[in-house]
């Protein structure tokens, strides 16, 4: 099973951005533990700053593997460019939010991503890419 993780932007600072909100972890420490925790899937990171590069590795990934999980940032509230490209790919979507933006500002309260998202996890912290994970995990392997 192949599972790509994209994390959009400002994500590359976590564990030292806004701790009050995003927690003390770096994605790289959490990432090594879902690594070890589902150690028969293979497991890949991207992260960007960048709206493009981030429609381009949705592109390249999104008709061989298995699932993406996706954190599109800010750009999950304005990025029309982010949903076409989950809807022209087969590989499905699931939207992931550390924070629980539904709590937060009015505008992080539209997802335009979430109409193509396969569905979403939201304000769970980071346990909120394992769901994620283990959801795709659990349904292209029935017998776990």
């Amino acid at each position: 099973m192949k599972i790509q993780i994209i994390n959009g932007p400002n994500l590359n600072l976590l564990g030292k951005r806004e701790p009050d909100i995003y927690g003390n972890t770096s994605f790289a420490g959490y990432l090594d533990r879902l690594r070890k925790h589902y150690p028969d899937c293979d497991l890949q990171y991207f992260q960007s700053n960048h709206e493009g590069e981030l429609i381009d590795k949705i592109h390249e990934v999104g008709f061989a593997f298995d699932g993406i999980v996706l954190n599109a940032g800010a750009y999950t509230h304005t990025s029309i460019a982010i949903l076409d490209a989950i809807k022209a790919v087969t590989t499905p979507v699931i939207e992931v939010h550390i924070s629980n933006v539904h709590a937060r500002e009015d505008f992080r309260h539209k997802s335009v991503i979430a109409p193509a998202c396969k569905g979403a996890v939201i304000g769970l912290g980071l346990a909120s890419y394992e769901m994620a994970i283990r959801y795709f995990y659990e349904h292209s392997n029935p017998q776990k």
